[in-house]
């Protein structure tokens, strides 16, 4: 994801509070690959730490910073790709991980797990600042969200580019159109490859039938031949570079793209999609509860959250930023889209240990067709 600067149009309060904040030298150390160095090993060890563990580019390092200076904590941080990937290092146990931000499906599936502890939420501040359209969004994987405080959230649609897509873009369907041979993306994700099908054939996207699953898999059989690549960070470069007509995308690389790019527009096709939500959580290995709870507090704060808005530019589920966002943002349907299109999104359930294997095979089948 690209920080966009300029984007965020909150009042001159707000904006003068994240800029007087104290500000030093920030703690996380990050190694090749964006991977934290071998110090994170030993952050456990002292209760002034905290090891946290997120999305690749996807907080303002600067509120890292900041959240130091203010308690004193120092933040070891660590990042990955996929909520796949950050579920294998977590099952590793080789780094104690304090706090993670994933994925909605992979907090259900860790939360029946037992591998999630319930929060604190007496201890934090700011909770309240917390959208409850959103924090009832997220009941559909937490319910009483006794375990998860959303951070960003979004949908998945299609990137185009006006100048070589001249029909009007509003169905899955045109991903199989083969006068874009070679120039369409499709996600380098498994349930975001399949929820195109799916949704293109009216099926739910947390469907466990394997008549539907199969059924979409040689959809996408079908489409591969025409597919350009299989892309997740990487789409947005491409979409802006102009190198595909067509992408499976996330809505905040598709509001970076499109600002990188005025040729570049953004839709969520009619049959539906999904509305996603990646929160954050304390995992069991968890060993400095109350530091956790402080930075996830730090994260709902006003300033904070909308630093965070600015430089990710997903959507917010914080009503205190959302609220004092100018007209022209809130219109902006990329990142905030109508009660009509979020009418035919659903969230993704964890379907199970058993469909989860299932859909793996499914997809090594696709990658190796």
């Amino acid at each position: 994801m690209m920080k966009r600067k300029n984007r965020l149009r909150c009042s001159g309060i707000l904006l003068a509070a994240a800029l007087t904040a104290g500000i030093c030298g920030c703690g996380a150390k990050t190694g090749e690959n964006g991977e934290s160095g071998a110090s994170v090993q030993g952050a456990a060890s002292g209760d002034k730490t905290l090891v946290v563990f997120n999305y690749g580019d996807y907080i303002d390092k600067e509120t890292i910073r900041m959240f130091e200076e203010e308690t004193g904590i120092q933040v070891e941080y660590e990042q990955y790709v996929t909520p796949e990937d950050m579920y294998t290092k977590y099952q590793a146990g080789a780094i104690p991980y304090d706090l993670i931000c994933t994925s909605d499906y992979m907090i259900e599936k860790m939360i029946s797990a037992g591998q999630v502890k319930k929060l604190d939420k007496s201890a934090m501040q700011y909770y309240d600042n917390l959208d409850p359209t959103y924090l009832k969004f997220c009941e559909a994987f937490d319910p009483g969200n006794e375990y998860a405080v959303p951070y960003f959230w979004g949908t998945v649609g299609i990137c185009y580019n006006t100048e070589l897509v001249d029909e009007k873009v509003d169905s899955w369907s045109i991903l199989w159109d083969k006068k874009y041979t070679d120039e369409i993306i499709m996600e380098n994700s498994m349930r975001d490859a399949f929820l195109v099908p799916l949704k293109l054939d009216g099926l739910s996207l947390n469907t466990t039938k394997p008549g539907d699953l199969n059924r979409a898999l040689d959809q996408l059989k079908e489409q591969k031949s025409i597919v350009m690549a299989y892309m997740v960070d990487e789409s947005r470069d491409a979409m802006i570079a102009g190198d595909a007509a067509l992408g499976v995308i996330y809505s905040g690389d598709a509001t970076a793209a499109i600002d990188a790019n005025d040729r570049l527009a953004y839709v969520v096709p009619k049959e539906g999609s999904n509305i996603w939500f990646d929160c954050w959580f304390l995992p069991d290995s968890c060993q400095h509860e109350e530091n956790a709870l402080k930075f996830i507090d730090f994260m709902n704060r006003e300033d904070i959250a909308a630093m965070n808005f600015d430089y990710v530019y997903y959507g917010t589920p914080n009503k205190a930023v959302y609220d004092k966002l100018d007209e022209e943002t809130k219109a902006d349907q990329t990142v905030f889209p109508s009660e009509e299109a979020l009418s035919h999104c659903e969230v993704y359930s964890y379907l199970g240990a058993e469909m989860e294997e299932y859909y793996n095979r499914l997809w090594k089948e696709l990658k190796a067709y």
